[in-house]
């Protein structure tokens, strides 16, 4: 009976982890935002990641009312973050420097898939910088990572990756496939998939450390604002 419950609450967590963001495309096409970004490089994206996350938000109230779940939202333990979040942007600046320059040697380099003009730069930069991270990270790592340690198990597989940060990393990934119902299609970059996946490891591990999801808001902002302001400037140079 005690497996029945653990597998029917994971089956309810993955779909709560993968329904708000539905929801928040449901809503964001409620609006035309022609006026605002004609090209539709940020508006939609941003009315998405803000309703996603308010969903999620009143999720989380719910939980801490009447169970003793946390969710870590204060900045925890700062020592180990910010060390944590030194280490990581290092490291992927590197990563970064490493995949623009084989990308531009190989002939595979993507242009910025909006005009270049400052309204869709501006627009979509911001969004990276202060919805992308907190929206993203509140949903899969301080909701996903605290349920699954909560009410199924807080083992660990080894020292470095506990189930909770492997199961958030799975469903992240999971994510970023494209599922169409009407007619029913599937779209996804197999690259893209791996690439949130091994982030969202990082992110969940940073969380799990931390005993806080600032630091990995601040990694995952950080991540896009970084692959998209330096895809902008080359876009600008070659």
């Amino acid at each position: 009976m005690k497996y029945v419950y653990k597998f029917s609450f994971i089956l309810l967590l993955i779909f709560s982890l993968l329904f708000a963001p539905k929801i928040g495309g449901w809503v964001a096409d409620l609006f035309n935002y022609q006026a605002i970004d004609p090209d539709g490089a940020f508006m939609w994206i941003s009315v998405h990641h803000i309703v996603q996350a308010s969903v999620i938000m009143i999720l989380m109230f719910i939980f801490v009312k009447f169970t003793k779940v946390k969710f870590h939202l204060g900045l925890g333990d700062r020592v180990q973050g910010f060390r944590y979040l030194k280490k990581f942007m290092m490291v992927f600046s590197v990563y970064a420097a490493i995949a623009f320059t084989i990308s531009i040697a190989s002939d595979a380099f993507g242009q910025f898939a909006y005009p270049l003009n400052a309204r869709n730069i501006t627009g979509y930069l911001g969004f990276q910088l202060l919805l992308s991270g907190p929206s993203e990270e509140l949903i899969f790592r301080a909701f996903a990572i605290s349920l699954f340690a909560f009410f199924i198990t807080e083992k660990r597989i080894n020292k470095h990756l506990s189930y909770a940060v492997l199961f958030a990393a799975i469903i992240f990934g999971i994510a970023h496939i494209g599922f169409s119902f009407n007619p029913f299609s599937i779209s996804y970059s197999l690259f893209q998939v791996g690439y949130a996946m091994v982030l969202g490891y990082f992110y969940g591990d940073c969380y799990e450390k931390s005993k806080s999801v600032v630091y990995p808001m601040i990694m995952h902002s950080f991540t896009n604002v970084v692959m998209i302001g330096v895809t902008v400037i080359l876009s600008f140079l070659l």
